[in-house]
């Protein structure tokens, strides 16, 4: 397409040419398989490659020695020959669909707790605590700079025998690398503390090893903040001038440039750049980069929109452009933009919570396609059925009954869908009601978008009852209702209203308001900022240890930002007992979770958050005449592929329910109801 051309050309660095500028940055899935980049791993990445991108760069903060393990977050091990073949079929794979491959290797530095196996204290320049993981680390002797040098050069000569076409030195983030930079963690008064000349040495000695061990031709780069946007760290000036020193070293061949400084809550939302803040934030930096060094430029964060994308080459800000969590929620990009379908393309919405779950312990899913990291059991393209048209009654418009109508109609079947709302999005219309998370709104967009191309035939304003639904003759009937706002256990609940109420602007905010959450997700948080917005006096009240509890780390910097630019007041330990009316106002009774003491406020509205129930009444309804009685094969399900169930051989239907209106969860865990349930119909 013509006004995308400048993404679309190829690029060549160091006689590797990359069909088109668009990759995907190193970032952490947690898919290893022991340390290994093994099946699941690989896939991943090569769906971006089918998908027609330019260049994947994977392992994250890839390690290579025992006091930098690869057991946080499940990341990949270098420190081995063992990986080798690994690489070797990753490459071969990734090459065999066109695309580049290349690995981040990584000495994570302080960034480690000290208790994870093998129990080795973490290492950094000083002895300067690092915020989320909580270690002090040992500050380095002459031998351990000896063996870090050394590792890291058989790292990158594992790379290289493994047949990829690059490796990056992480220089960003606050790890072991740029934490010698940085004055900050920095506080050495030998050879590699002090003057700038010497924190950089370290980093000059790492690449000369790498140099050695790779030879000259060999792709190496290396990746950089442009500024820490951090009290006492590196600013725009010092990165500028820390990367004028490695580019005429001649041993960087490419700087990949992000922006901020990831070592605690308020770092992470700024580093990973949630849907609260601006797009293509830190493409100036990278732009000055590219502008004073003369060296290849990378860059991407929160690059979303193919039209930032091609302008960020176009005009000469960098040689390539990232768009990695674009390629997480639709990793066929180019692809779609190739083949004439830009509207088919699933934009990135900034939810982050891809990142978010990789702090909790997990790994990095969508919430929005429920096929990423999951490719050998579910697909991103829906294959068309080769078996009996069949007629799918869904009820509800959510993100599970749109998911349900988008990928059963793309079958090929005969879709209808109801809503009882003129429009559909369900509950994700109310969370895009927050403040700064607009952009959720997409989300359902493009899934009714994609529902009404395949053919589905969505009926809004509509409320569906049993009558309805047996009226149009299903094979196959999904219920995905979705939840109606849990009121809560305490006393007196009648007396207040929900996160729903205020979001939806159902019920005008009080003067003073107490915001209870005893669900620690977003909706209570967002209620409380959008309370204090409009001028309420809010306290967030909560039985956890702190606001916003099951809220990831990402999501969490950004939204305790805005609670306390609001000037929300914080009460943890504290459950709700009972609400009580006196005179005008009300009367809420906190109960401390460990004491039992209690203690009163006197607000004029009690604003509640306990998660949804269930809206099912249809779904029982339904029960009696269908051919499962409801049932689905738990075991079967859990694997992707869900075996038919027949209870009731005189049933007309098969019956199946899905997200909320099963239990209260997230859009993801709807999404990823209907797609194993509806892929193979």
């Amino acid at each position: 397409m013509a006004e995308h051309d400048a993404i679309l050309r190829p690029f060549t660095l160091k006689g590797v040419t990359f069909r088109n500028r668009v990759m995907s940055t190193a970032h952490a899935p947690a898919y290893g398989d022991n340390g290994m980049p093994g099946e699941r791993y690989q896939a991943y990445h090569a769906e971006k490659a089918k998908g027609g991108i330019g260049l994947t760069i994977f392992g994250d903060t890839t390690t290579f020695t025992a006091d930098a393990p690869a057991i946080e977050y499940n990341q990949l091990y270098a420190g081995t020959d063992a990986i080798i073949p690994h690489f070797q079929s990753f490459a071969t794979r990734i090459h065999g669909h066109g695309a580049k491959l290349m690995c981040q290797l990584t000495h994570i530095g302080r960034k480690l707790p000290w208790y994870l196996d093998p129990w080795l204290a973490p290492i950094a320049p000083s002895r300067v605590r690092e915020p989320f993981h909580r270690s002090y680390p040992k500050p380095m002797e002459r031998f351990d700079f000896e063996r870090v040098k050394r590792t890291y050069g058989e790292a990158a000569r594992r790379c290289k025998e493994g047949g990829l076409d690059g490796c990056q030195v992480q220089g960003a983030f606050q790890n072991l690398v740029d934490s010698f930079w940085s004055p900050g963690t920095n506080k050495r008064n030998d050879a590699y503390g002090g003057s700038l000349e010497n924190r950089t040495r370290f980093g000059l000695e790492i690449l000369e090893e790498i140099r050695k061990q790779v030879g000259p031709d060999f792709i190496v780069g290396l990746r950089m903040s442009g500024d820490e946007l951090l009290d006492g760290g590196l600013n725009y000036e010092d990165c500028l001038e820390i990367g004028r020193i490695y580019a005429e070293s001649g041993m960087v061949d490419f700087f990949d440039i992000i922006g901020g400084a990831m070592w605690d809550s308020q770092g992470f939302h700024h580093s990973m750049a949630t849907m609260a803040l601006p797009g293509a934030l830190y493409l100036g930096l990278a732009s000055d980069f590219k502008a004073e060094l003369g060296v290849p430029v990378f860059h991407g964060v929160r690059i979303t929109d193919l039209a930032t994308a091609d302008r960020a080459v176009a005009e000469g800000h960098v040689d390539m452009v990232s768009m990695t969590r674009g390629h997480i929620a639709d990793p066929h990009i180019v692809r779609k933009l190739t083949e004439g379908r830009p509207e088919d393309i699933r934009e990135c919405v900034g939810a982050t919570w891809c990142i978010d779950r990789l702090f909790r312990g997990g790994e990095a899913l969508c919430i929005q396609n429920a096929a990423t990291g999951r490719e050998r059991s579910m697909p991103h393209v829906i294959a068309h059925s080769t078996g009996a048209r069949r007629k799918v009654v869904v009820v509800g418009a959510g993100p599970g009954g749109l998911e349900a109508a988008r990928v059963s109609a793309e079958r090929g079947h005969a879709v209808v869908l109801f809503e009882k709302n003129e429009c559909t999005g369900g509950q994700i219309i109310t969370a895009a009601k927050g403040p700064k998370r607009e952009s959720l709104a997409a989300i359902p967009r493009w899934l009714e978008g994609q529902a009404r191309k395949a053919g589905a035939d969505i009926r809004l304003g509509i409320e569906a009852t049993a009558e309805m639904v047996l009226a149009e003759a299903p094979d196959i009937v999904v219920i995905a209702t979705g939840g109606d706002p849990d009121p809560g256990p305490f006393a007196g609940r009648e007396l207040a209203v929900t996160t729903w109420d205020i979001l939806d602007g159902r019920v005008e905010p009080g003067e003073s308001v107490l915001v209870y959450d005893e669900d620690g997700r977003q909706p209570a948080v967002s209620a409380a900022e959008l309370l204090a917005d409009r001028g309420a006096k809010v306290e967030l009240a909560t039985p956890d240890r702190h606001a916003a509890h099951d809220t990831g780390e990402v999501n969490f910097g950004r939204h305790m930002h805005g609670l306390y630019q609001a000037g929300v007041m914080l009460t943890t330990d504290m459950r709700l007992a009972q609400v009580y009316r006196e005179g005008n106002r009300l009367i809420a009774v906190l109960r401390n979770v460990f004491t039992g003491e209690e203690e009163e406020r006197a607000v004029d509205q009690v604003v509640g958050e306990h998660g949804t129930i269930p809206r099912d009444a249809i779904y029982h309804a339904l029960v009696p005449t269908s051919r499962n009685l409801g049932e689905i094969d738990v075991e079967t399900m859990a694997k992707g592929s869900p075996e038919p169930v027949f209870s009731n051989p005189d049933g007309a239907f098969m019956l199946y329910r899905v997200g909320d209106a099963v239990a209260s969860r997230n859009i993801h865990a709807a999404i990823y109801d209907s797609l194993r349930l509806c892929k193979d119909l």
